[in-house]
């Protein structure tokens, strides 16, 4: 898909692929801007899009910035509507324990490109039988998953209630200490 992209500054960088198969494109800081452990900024790219109908874009972290330095997406995967012409903003948040430092040209997020689908919601009464996934709550389906779990790395195939014999088992054993 082609997708139009205006330089709304004369020093914004045009996001483009690392390596040929990347399926995020680099978006780059345009201001400097600190980040206090804890805090977080808006960074500007310098940049507007125009995606097209039948796609979005999603900013997403760039994961050596994460491991690196603790700086990461705050509302990834940010979406970036076919609609919306404004200048691109990485909402950025530092969740390390050290300030960082963004610099003018820094990749700061990838774009992502993806098309979507034109879904529409429609209210019912009931909804149609499914595998039962999610009815009564997130924990709802732990016991039937249990039942059917297959055995991991020697610790029972119970799920939780194995794990749980295999460390009581390994406390008794005489002389041990836990």
């Amino acid at each position: 898909v082609n997708v139009p992209v205006q330089k709304l500054r004369p020093d914004a960088v045009i996001p483009v692929r690392a390596h040929a198969t990347d399926a995020g494109l680099d978006l780059c800081a345009v201001e400097a801007a600190e980040l206090p452990p804890g805090g977080r900024v808006a960074v500007p790219t310098g940049l507007a899009v125009a995606i097209p109908a039948g796609w979005a874009g999603f900013v997403v972290p760039r994961s050596g910035l994460a491991l690196t330095h603790g700086v990461t997406v705050a509302n990834a995967p940010g979406l970036i509507d076919a609609g919306y012409r404004g200048e691109l903003k990485v909402i950025l948040v530092n969740l390390g324990s050290d300030a960082h430092h963004v610099a003018p040209g820094d990749r700061v997020a990838q774009l992502v490109l993806t098309p979507v689908g034109d879904g529409l919601l429609a209210e019912v009464d009931t909804l149609p039988d499914s595998d039962g996934r999610g009815i009564g709550g997130p924990r709802a389906r732990a016991g039937r998953a249990r039942e059917r779990a297959p055995q991991v790395c020697g610790w029972g195939g119970a799920g939780g209630r194995g794990r749980a014999r295999a460390r009581r088992r390994h406390r008794r054993r005489p002389g041990r200490q836990v």
